[in-house]
């Protein structure tokens, strides 16, 4: 299973900008944006670039991949 955490709400607000104007400069819905920070939606490659550039950053930086499975889990 892929968990994908992120760091999107802590950018926007550092900056002040809430969802509804983050979602108009990135040409997308205010719930895709709500969707992405509560980890209910895993953006495409493309619009991850886009919000880490967004926000100056490396997309390594917004967003966080970790694999968990069975096989890999400490037991």
């Amino acid at each position: 299973m892929l968990y994908l955490e992120n760091k999107v709400e802590e950018l926007r607000k550092k900056i002040g900008l809430n969802q509804e104007n983050f979602a108009k400069q990135l040409s997308v819905s205010r719930q895709t944006i709500s969707s992405i920070e509560n980890g209910k939606y895993n953006p495409s490659l493309e619009l991850a670039f886009e919000i880490a550039d967004f926000f100056d950053k490396r997309i390594e930086e917004v967003f966080i991949h970790e694999r968990k499975d069975d096989k890999h889990e400490k037991e």
